[in-house]
């Protein structure tokens, strides 16, 4: 079940809470889901490049209450926040709505977002660098930061090949079956010349075992990922030091055996 499902919904109402919050009766339900739609395409089409992770809708009487959480907060607000008020007139024409007000939180950590790693991977392959070179780079990043593991799968036409293919890649650990685990997903596309590829990405940012807020605005965990951090809780950095001392062994040659290996221990010796 845990592969199967989308490891967001999984976590609804346990360790994340919904990215839309209003009521809605059986009369004006699917009216205000079809807006949410529109509001959401229409601000990630409007706003390229300006590194949205997610797009939190509100609803009270008669108030729309749009908030973005970003990691590139100066390019939506623009110069003296012109850019600001021009997309909330837009949002006025689109929903019809006089009362539109628009929040923007900054993303301190980029790196420990999926949707911004997969954006970052999606954009870095539409400019032809290698898909491995962009997504080990976009893992190394993410485990520099703290998380526990990542997950990243590309499926499509991979290096402008005929066949489509996938493949993943994978560090640390990513646990979808544990609901307590704090894991984030995403699901983005780049678009190139030779056809769609679709990157998926997991991030495994730790267990959640105290109550945590369910309000998608509040920002929460910084404290646990520093204190994760200075403990030495990476996975990649003990497997690492881990490889040298193998690396120590072989450049020995006690493990081979043979009379190479004698000879060169006992040119040291």
């Amino acid at each position: 079940m845990g592969q199967k499902a989308n490891p967001i919904g999984n976590r609804l109402g346990i360790i994340r809470g919904w990215d839309s919050n209003w009521y809605g009766s059986k009369k004006d339900y699917a009216n205000k889901l079809i807006e949410d739609h529109k509001i959401r395409t229409y601000l990630s089409a409007r706003i390229n490049k300006g590194g949205i992770a997610k797009i939190v809708i509100e609803r009270t009487l008669g108030k729309l209450i749009v908030t973005i959480h970003t990691s590139k907060p100066g390019i939506i607000i623009g110069k003296g926040g012109g850019e600001v008020d021009r997309i909330k007139e837009e949002l006025k024409k689109l929903t019809g709505k006089e009362d539109v007000q628009i929040n923007i939180l900054e993303i301190r950590r980029p790196e420990l977002d999926a949707t911004i790693v997969g954006d970052t991977i999606a954009r870095q392959i539409e400019n032809r660098i290698n898909f491995k070179r962009a997504t080990k780079m976009a893992i190394a990043s993410t485990l520099r930061m703290g998380a526990e593991g990542i997950k990243v799968k590309l499926s499509g036409r991979l290096g402008g090949s005929e066949i489509a293919r996938s493949e993943e890649f994978k560090q640390g650990r990513t646990p979808l079956h544990t609901f307590r685990m704090d894991i984030d997903y995403a699901n983005v596309f780049a678009q190139t010349v030779y056809g769609k590829i679709g990157i998926k990405v997991w991030i495994c940012k730790g267990e959640v075992l105290g109550k945590r807020e369910l309000n998608p605005n509040f920002v929460g965990g910084k404290n646990d990922m520093s204190d994760r951090r200075d403990g030495g809780g990476r996975p990649g950095g003990d497997d690492r030091r881990a490889g040298g001392d193998r690396r120590d062994d072989r450049r020995g040659g006690g493990d081979r055996g043979g009379r190479g290996g004698d000879n060169r221990g006992g040119g040291r010796r």
